[in-house]
């Protein structure tokens, strides 16, 4: 049954860091370049579809796999490997919840071209985000770091 949640989280991730990527490299410089709000929104209506249930998908079977592999009681207990990287998933999603809440309650009823850099520079943030989250995962394999 792990593998199977886990072949989940993986393809929820691949979704969720390569929909920002997409976002941060591919849209970001043509909306700056043009001021082009529009080409943000086309963006976000479609990416969202799948974009929000691909973080439901991370988050239950983030903690899902959390608990398979540590009690809740040693999760944050710094001496144990696995303990330390699901410390920092914990930590990348309250910056994620951060930046969402943010986005969706301040930079979003305020958007216009003249907060543009505001908005580049939110979209920088959470693609980051979403990359650490993918290369913390990596690492509790791999043990990259």
């Amino acid at each position: 049954m792990i593998k199977y949640i886990i072949l989940l989280h993986i393809l929820a991730a691949t979704i969720w860091a390569g929909g920002h990527l997409v976002l941060a490299l591919g849209f970001l410089p043509a909306i700056l370049k043009h001021k082009d709000l529009d080409l943000l929104d086309s963006f976000e209506g479609r990416y969202e579809k799948v974009g929000m249930p691909a973080l439901l998908i991370l988050v239950v079977t983030g903690i899902y796999m959390a608990l398979y592999y540590l009690p809740f009681t040693e999760w944050f207990n710094f001496d144990h490997h696995l303990s330390q990287h699901i410390t920092l998933k914990l930590i990348l999603l309250a910056a994620t919840i951060a930046l969402a809440l943010h986005a969706r309650l301040r930079l979003i009823p305020n958007l216009s071209t003249g907060n543009l850099k505001l908005l580049a520079m939110h979209i920088i943030a959470i693609t980051v985000v979403a990359v650490l989250f993918v290369v913390t995962g990596l690492s509790i394999r791999l043990s990259i770091f």
